[in-house]
């Protein structure tokens, strides 16, 4: 028997590729090693619809465990690879060498720690799994003052839904508004808004000097000399990505596993994709990597494709979504190294029902809408192009 393609990762692109690859008709072996102790699932549930009370844990499973062996995946959960013999086509996990004829890294990304926070023995949080989805959701209760250190979209997902359990939120930033890298002043506004109406303290242009242990909460003492008691942190500064396997075994590393549009890495028979991947974007003509779950999906996809047969471009825009209070919204593209000119906005912005458009030149880098439920194929139309939209 031939050599299994063996995936790395227990995520979303792990779990769409090995789907993909049975539904083209791929008959070899395949084995999945992840490293919790869950079949493939989707993170976007855990900062959403699990912190909501609106979903279980097995509303985000790719599939239900069986699928696996009833399509003839070999699942490996509880199972941490620890290196990479690429001479060998080999990985190690489990105690045990297993060899493979194409590899598949889908190791993800985990959250930036907060040293002060890990250092003073407070209660914290980093929310990235199951685990700590769930164990948030028990302390999301009325009364309960939650600290958030971060305000970009999981810092602000959780606001909303610790708010919606009637918990009280001091949400700490260190830039002028929430969101602003990424959506600039005017759309990053709308946010700020959004969350002070909801009873969100949003505190921006702070700085975070000390974290100390009170009781069984913490006090945070801000730059200006102010300090605030809480009985939870959550700390939201980002992600890595989970590059130290593949830096090991030296495939090519920065800001990420990088890897061509076909999301093969500097070694012919490895593969990367999902939140670790920072490929060469065939439209948008520089190197990214994503850290949504749609790119996730894209990606299992396209690799399965080519590793079917049929070779495919990673070449799909990047979009994510976020919901908010009664906020949702839909984003695609991707202003790249080079940024933006100006930021175009169409319909009621103050009803929040309106549509963002992000333009560099004569030519739309991005686009979202708000609450504008019909928007999306035009908004995917639109980017990329130089139909830009006329401001209203």
């Amino acid at each position: 028997m031939s050599a299994p393609i063996v995936v790395v990762g227990g995520g979303l692109a792990a779990g769409t590729f090995v789907t993909q690859l049975r539904e083209r008709g791929h008959q070899g072996p395949v084995v999945l090693l992840a490293e919790e102790p869950h079949a493939p699932y989707e993170r976007p549930p855990l900062s959403k619809d699990l912190l909501l009370g609106k979903g279980s844990p097995d509303d985000a499973a790719v599939h239900e465990s069986a699928w696996y062996a009833e399509h003839d995946v070999d699942l490996r959960t509880g199972t941490v690879v620890t290196a990479i013999d690429l001479t060998g086509r080999r990985v190690q996990a489990g105690g045990e060498w297993l060899p493979y004829d194409e590899l598949v890294l889908a190791t993800g990304a985990r959250p930036r720690h907060l040293a002060m926070a890990d250092e003073a023995g407070v209660p914290v949080v980093y929310l990235r799994t199951l685990e700590d989805s769930l164990a948030l959701r028990e302390r999301l209760t009325e009364g309960t003052r939650i600290g958030i250190i971060g305000g970009g979209w999981i810092g602000l997902e959780v606001a909303s839904a610790a708010r919606q359990h009637d918990a009280e939120v001091t949400v700490l930033e260190s830039l002028d508004l929430p969101l602003l890298r990424v959506l600039g002043p005017e759309v990053a506004q709308v946010f700020a808004d959004l969350h002070r109406e909801h009873g969100v303290d949003l505190r921006t242009g702070v700085e975070v000097t000390t974290i100390t242990a009170r009781g069984d909460g913490a006090t945070v003492t801000l730059g200006d000399g102010s300090a605030l008691d809480v009985d939870l942190l959550v700390v939201g500064v980002g992600v890595q990505p989970n590059v130290e396997l593949a830096e090991a075994a030296g495939l090519n590393v920065d800001n990420g596993i990088r890897t061509d549009a076909r999301l093969r890495t500097s070694d012919e028979h490895v593969h990367a994709i999902g939140d670790v991947a920072n490929i060469d974007h065939p439209v948008l003509g520089h190197p990214l990597r994503v850290e949504h779950w749609d790119t996730a999906k894209k990606h299992g996809a396209a690799l399965a494709a080519t590793l079917s047969g049929t070779p495919t471009d990673a070449a799909d825009l990047p979009y994510f979504f976020t919901d908010q209070y009664d906020l949702g919204m839909e984003y695609v593209g991707n202003p790249g190294p080079e940024g933006y000119d100006r930021v175009v906005l169409t319909g009621d912005v103050p009803g929040r029902v309106f549509r963002a458009w992000w333009v560099r030149g004569d030519r739309v880098v991005a686009g979202m809408h708000v609450n504008d439920w019909d928007a999306i194929d035009e908004v995917r139309r639109v980017v990329g192009s130089t139909d830009v939209p006329s401001a209203s």
